[in-house]
């Protein structure tokens, strides 16, 4: 399978930064923060917020754990560097620790538990906010549907932001975009290395993308084909697609659900039905 219809991306690209504009200045607001980590998701939406309000008015923060690569560090650097906006790096590691032994009692002993990559996605988030609140700025979402469809998100954590910014594109899309990005400036504004590394929420030891969620490049045209073509997972399969990995991927739609109710407004891109449930701009 493959996902169609195919977008036009820089139409994409223009939709997504006139709307950042226009979400900007009926909030009155000039500034925007987001996280950088060093991922292809922050990167664009990184880039984008440039392109529409310049590089003085944007600031990412990277917040590092043990769990971070170095080079997701050095490729979050080398990004704003590129596209000239400023930065701070909070590093939560000593926060997280202190936040485990207040509440050890939660956990069980030698026992990893996914309540503790969710804590530091929350730590993350109350970072940003504080800036956010500080110095007046907006705080941009950096997720994309194929992880809101899949829950593959924090509530209260990286689901988090005034607006998000690249919920309406699949990952594949959001790859497609970035490329599109570097080849707009005519320069490599988005590290190769950014765009050639696995996905990785980097929340656990070696932790990727792949550990919860099939290949993107499998899971993308599934989605698709259920939420934007609305076929059933009947359906679906009959078109050559396997049953196991439809099923798979229908019960986490399902069970993303109550995080979908609650998620901060979507910026569309207009080229293909939105599913009703998600908060459009």
């Amino acid at each position: 399978m493959i996902l169609e219809p195919h977008l036009d991306i820089a139409g994409v690209h223009d939709t997504l930064v006139g709307k950042i504009r226009q979400y900007f200045a009926t909030a009155g607001m000039k500034k925007a923060v987001l996280g950088l980590s060093g991922g292809i998701d922050s990167a664009i939406v990184a880039a984008l917020a440039v392109d529409a309000l310049g590089p003085d008015n944007v600031h990412g923060i990277l917040m590092p754990s043990e769990f971070s690569s170095l080079s997701s560090v050095t490729d979050s650097i080398e990004l704003a560097n590129n596209l000239g906006m400023s930065y701070d790096i909070v590093p939560i590691e000593k926060i997280y620790k202190r936040a485990m032994i207040e509440m050890i009692r939660f956990f069980e002993l030698g026992k990893w538990s996914v309540a503790q990559e969710n804590l530091q996605a929350r730590i993350r988030g109350t970072i940003l906010m504080t800036w956010s609140n500080r110095f007046n700025a907006l705080l941009l979402n950096t997720s994309n549907k194929s992880e809101l469809f899949t829950g593959y998100g924090t509530l209260y954590g990286d689901l988090c932001g005034a607006m998000m910014v690249i919920a309406d594109l699949y990952k594949v899309q959001v790859y497609e975009l970035s490329h599109y990005e570097n080849t707009l400036h005519g320069k490599e504004v988005i590290p190769e290395s950014i765009l050639t590394k696995a996905p990785s929420a980097e929340l656990r030891p070696n932790q990727k993308d792949t550990d919860s969620l099939p290949e993107y490049e499998q899971l993308d045209p599934v989605l698709h084909a259920l939420c934007e073509e609305g076929l059933t997972p009947e359906e679906v399969v009959a078109r050559g697609t396997d049953a196991a990995l439809v099923e798979r991927i229908v019960k986490l739609k399902k069970g993303a659900a109550f995080k979908v109710l609650q998620i901060p407004p979507v910026l569309t891109v207009g080229k293909h039905p939105i599913v009703p449930e998600f908060k459009q701009i």
